[in-house]
């Protein structure tokens, strides 16, 4: 998985890829919805991502999914659940406007990152489909208290999601 915003390919013409799986606080009725709204025109279907761990940051109070690679397996559950979540495709010029707001609502231009962007695969009901997905980056946050598996993989299921405070990052 690439982390750069280089164009996704199909055939010969290369064809900017624009679209982006959210799994937490940018899906539909979550706090940060309105985020991923202000780009313009989206479609949203439901899709699920394979061979990743959704958890649940406190005192943070927000989503982070990491890629199953990543984790030590003595650090996660032993048969993580796909991740649910939304796959919203934009106009290419809603894209343009949306990608701004999006790299900066998941800290990508922090020193160190806190989320960074990588081409992924998510199924959904019409079959596989391209999309980006934003990776917690501070991968040091794994086995750290604060840090709880999301064992379904749906960040509806998480109690007290609705954190209302000031974002803040764990730095330990």
């Amino acid at each position: 998985m690439s982390s750069t915003s280089a164009p996704y390919s199909s055939g010969p013409e290369p064809v900017a890829l624009t679209s982006i799986f959210v799994y937490g606080t940018l899906m539909p009725g979550e706090r940060w919805e309105k985020i991923a709204q202000q780009g313009g025109e989206y479609r949203a279907q439901r899709a699920t991502l394979e061979g990743a761990l959704l958890a649940d940051l406190r005192p943070e109070g927000y989503p982070a999914l990491f890629e199953l690679s990543d984790v030590q397996a003595n650090h996660h559950p032993a048969h993580p659940a796909p991740v649910i979540g939304w796959l919203y495709t934009y106009t290419p010029q809603s894209w343009a406007a949306a990608l701004p707001f999006l790299d900066d609502l998941e800290g990508l231009h922090l020193t160190p990152p806190l989320y960074r962007r990588a081409q992924v695969t998510v199924q959904t009901a019409t079959g596989p489909q391209p999309a980006w997905v934003y990776f917690y980056a501070r991968l040091r946050r794994v086995g750290q208290p604060g840090l709880s598996w999301v064992t379904s993989g749906q960040w509806q299921d998480v109690p007290d999601r609705h954190h209302t405070g000031e974002r803040i990052t764990w730095e330990g």
